[in-house]
């Protein structure tokens, strides 16, 4: 794995902690698929059930990005807290 690309996405991983302005849902939803994505790989598990909204937000998104490289999430997640102001 690339080791600057690593140290990029740890940075942002803190930066998108203390953003200026929390970001809308979508936006929520997307760092955190892409932050699974890189840490975890392809979504596990059963998809959460019907009463469970949030869990289910972020499984469905996640499993959204099944197939992408930890390498090309972490770009994404480093980009898009980037252009977030982080």
């Amino acid at each position: 794995m690339d080791t600057a690309l690593h140290d990029r996405f740890e940075a942002a991983t803190k930066a998108a902690t203390a953003l200026p302005n929390r970001p809308d849902n979508e936006t929520m939803l997307r760092l955190y698929a892409l932050f699974k994505q890189a840490r975890a790989g392809d979504v596990a598990g059963n998809r959460p059930g019907m009463f469970d909204m949030v869990g289910r937000a972020k499984y469905d998104a996640w499993a959204a990005l099944k197939g992408m490289s930890p390498e090309t999430a972490m770009q994404a997640y480093v980009d898009l807290v980037a252009a977030l102001g982080g």
